[in-house]
């Protein structure tokens, strides 16, 4: 048993025992568990107040009302009879199970005293419309308990108390209730409390807090004017939610505010058990005084109007204790010029603003800023009020209407004719295309990302490069339509691109505003040249090629003339045509690529090297998952197999063969060599002696060796035979084993012991392959070099 409820036990510890204290508690908790007030403190008190005095219980089991100031923590089933001083708004509240509810604080006074009297749904639905301020009410059926915060007594209500209004002739004791309205120029801070009809004349944003063991707190702040003055009115948590009913220019009677004098000695009111409504009050309309952009200099609380001329995205940032803040800016613009404003938190987060908006912001503080074009900024702050395309001032309003004509995006052909570098523009259009990430290395070190996606309407193409988190963090999908804004120009050698930097803002479009952009099919047709690969020339651009992968080969790491690395993967592409080598420069590796997959690539570079033609993809080049309309008239794997692969028998083979099939039995498989070590900075073969690994070229000791494995074999049929060496995946494919588990298998055997019978297993084995074929200079032989295993069995 808790302490304090011993104590409360100790007082009827003759009338009851403990045992029978424990179950009635247990009892009231559980009648009680809907209704959040309830602490067990006021349980507690309820029952010793059961036992204290044979005069309460008589006074309890009356219906004669008690005077206020005899009331007890404990005492029930009570009448009490006083006159309304307040009734504040009603507040909303979950209960311990979850179900919503609502409370509302009236304040009663007899002639000993007041005190705060709690209403619950059940009473606020049934009796709260049937009495006013001023108004004398008997109330039965209540309790009194302490408050867990003010430690004050205070009544509340069960449901089956009843309300009657009384005549007041019967109480000419009670005090009076005036409802005496004071001017806000006469509010004074020896003032508890004060009544004010005025009009909103700021509405601030609503700020959230942590509060220990609690949901997070809210506060937010109204402005109001009467014709006196001005004062600032706070309200907390739910009462927060009665903001919602309100707009700046409503005039509002509030009754019972608080009255608080904060740390910068300003006098302000406070909604605690306040009420707040609005009515058709004898008040002047509210008088803005409009600051014109141009005349904008260093002054605090300003009211500015204006079109908005640009938005960025919410940067988040770290304050000092550790939680994350928000802040976006927008511009806005009227005849006389354009700033900044500067949006904090909720503001930046909620405010939903779309370019073109007329703004109203009152109360913004406009400040020195070295990085505005102007020089100035306006910031704003949690008293800031903001209205989204107010109707009044008519005439400024009108005025500002013109000016939305010039705001918004252009074609993309519109964009391609600029001249300046670092222009800013907005442009609708679909996204075609989307290269990998590439990642960069700036001059102070520091990795940088891009990433290229070809973007286009109905009047052209244009490249957008997206720059670090617009690479790493936008979820972007091909064939879906977006606006982008403030993107910036940058000048090509032969067109103009877009760059996509952290103050430009990439919005998908909806289902409705889609449609005003012609459709993928659409645009790639205006766009890209679709070509077969036997119709390739090497003058061909913004090519559309649409194949499936006949062969991958792995990525190929390589050190450049600068020092830096680079790599490069070759795959073999194949169409009803023909069949074309296709390099992938600096390939994303999280980017999978299955043989026999369908494949569109967009914009690669024709080269002509030698004797045949090749494809690259570079920066401005893109590979991806082509749609079902691409590949209605592609063949199948097995199709375009046969069609390209021609099958050839050993004494059939000639040097300059690509892509033939050929299949035979294996024979000499020699696993000697499986696990070629290379040296990690010149690709050279090592040495290995008993200290470890040794490169000649490099002339220096190898800890971790690059591996590659080899598996050389000849490979037999009817007509002959012929050398033909297995790398990297195919080795795989043959052993059965991912690549670490050979190289941990040999690494820590020490030689090829442990794979020997699988090695001698492979004799005998009948398989079919894809392959090139080498000229060996050395012996004046042909080889073959294995691009895909297509079969293999004994």
């Amino acid at each position: 048993m808790d302490e304090e409820i011993r104590e409360e036990y100790e007082k009827i510890k003759d009338h009851i025992s403990e045992e029978e204290f424990l179950n009635k508690f247990d009892e009231l908790k559980k009648s009680y568990e809907d209704h959040s007030f309830m602490g067990d403190m006021d349980i507690a008190r309820m029952i010793t107040g059961e036992y204290l005095t044979e005069e309460v219980k008589d006074t309890q089991a009356s219906t004669k009302s008690l005077k206020l100031a005899d009331l007890e923590a404990g005492q029930e089933k009570l009448t009490v009879v006083g006159r309304v001083m307040s009734i504040a708004n009603p507040k909303n509240f979950t209960t311990r199970k979850g179900a919503p509810g609502k409370l509302c604080n009236v304040t009663l006074a007899d002639d000993t005293k007041e005190l705060k009297t709690v209403f619950w749904t059940e009473n606020i639905n049934k009796y709260l419309k049937n009495f006013k301020e001023g108004d004398i009410i008997q109330i039965t059926g209540v309790r009194v308990v302490q408050n867990n915060y003010t430690k004050n007594e205070e009544i509340q209500l069960s449901p089956r108390s009843e309300v009657t209004v009384m005549p007041s002739s019967d109480y000419p004791d009670f005090p009076d209730y005036n409802e005496n309205i004071t001017a806000i120029a006469d509010i004074s801070r020896d003032d508890k409390s004060a009544n004010v009809i005025a009009r909103i004349y700021r509405k601030g944003s609503i700020n959230t807090f942590q509060r220990e063991g609690q949901d997070d707190g809210k506060v937010s702040h109204l402005t109001l004017q009467d014709q006196s003055g001005k004062i600032d009115y706070t309200l907390w948590n739910k009462d927060v939610d009665l903001l919602n009913d309100y707009d700046v220019g409503d005039a509002v009677k509030i009754l019972n505010a608080s009255v608080r004098v904060d740390q910068n000695d300003t006098i302000g009111l406070v909604h605690q058990n306040s009420k707040i409504e609005k009515g058709d009050f004898d008040l002047p309309e509210l008088k803005e005084n409009f600051l014109k952009i141009g005349d904008a200099e260093e002054i605090s609380d300003v009211t500015l109007i204006g079109v908005v001329s640009k938005i960025q995205d919410v940067l988040t940032f770290t304050r000092q204790d550790n939680t994350e803040g928000y802040v976006k800016s927008i511009e806005i613009l009227d005849d006389t010029g354009s700033i900044r404003v500067t949006l904090w938190n909720n503001n930046a987060l909620n405010l939903d603003i779309e370019k073109g908006d007329i703004l109203k912001v009152i109360g913004g503080n406009i400040e020195y800023d070295d990085y505005a074009t102007t020089g100035y900024r306006v910031n704003t702050n949690w008293n800031t009020s903001f209205t989204i395309n107010p109707t009044e001032p008519e005439e400024l309003i009108s005025k500002l209407e013109e000016y939305k004509m010039n705001i918004g995006p252009v074609k993309i052909e519109q964009v391609q004719d600029a001249d300046e570098e670092g222009e800013e523009v907005d442009v609708y259009g679909r996204i075609l295309s989307i290269g990998d990430k590439k990642e960069f290395q700036r001059d102070d070190g520091t990795l940088g990302t891009v990433k290229s996606v070809d973007f286009a309407d109905e009047t052209g193409l244009i490249q957008l490069s997206l720059w670090d988190e617009k690479a790493t963090k936008t979820d972007l999908e091909v064939g879906k339509a977006y606006l982008i804004e403030n993107a910036r120009t940058r000048l090509g050698m032969y067109d103009v691109q877009l760059n996509i930097g952290k103050t430009s803002r990439i919005i998908e479009l909806d289902e409705e505003k889609s449609k005003y952009v012609s459709s993928i099919e659409t645009l790639e047709q205006l766009i890209y040249n679709k070509k077969n690969i036997d119709e390739l020339e090497e003058e061909d651009t913004n090519l559309k090629i649409i194949a499936r992968i006949l062969s991958i080969r792995p990525i190929n790491t390589f050190e450049r003339a600068d020092g830096s690395s680079g790599s490069v993967q070759n795959i073999d592409i194949a169409d009803n045509t023909g069949s074309i080598r296709l390099a992938i420069w600096n390939p994303d590796p999280e980017k999978e690529l299955n043989v026999g997959d369908a494949v569109k690539i967009i914009k690669p570079r024709v080269n002509y090297n030698g004797d045949a033609y090749e494809l690259s993809i570079n920066n401005s080049s893109n590979i991806s998952k082509p749609n079902e309309n691409d590949i209605k008239s592609l063949p199948s794997f097995e199709e375009i197999q046969d069609s390209i692969y021609v099958q050839k028998t050993i004494d059939e083979i000639e040097d300059d063969d690509v892509n033939i099939r050929i299949s035979g039995r294996l024979s000499n498989v020699n696993g000697n060599n499986v696990l070629l070590s290379k040296c990690p900075n010149c690709n050279s073969k090592l040495d290995k002696d008993e200290e470890g690994f040794y490169c000649q070229y490099c002339g220096e000791e190898i800890e971790n060796p690059k591996y590659t494995l080899m598996l050389p074999a000849h490979i037999g049929d009817d007509t002959g035979e012929i050398q033909i060496t297995f790398f990297g995946s195919l080795v795989e494919d043959l052993l059965d084993k991912k690549e670490s588990e050979i190289i941990n298998i040999i690494t820590e055997s020490g030689d090829i012991s442990p794979l020997e019978g699988i090695i001698e297993d492979l004799e005998g084995q009948f398989i079919e392959v894809i392959a090139d074929v080498n000229y060996n200079d050395f012996d004046e032989s042909l080889r073959l070099r294995p691009n895909q295993i297509l079969s293999k069995s004994y």
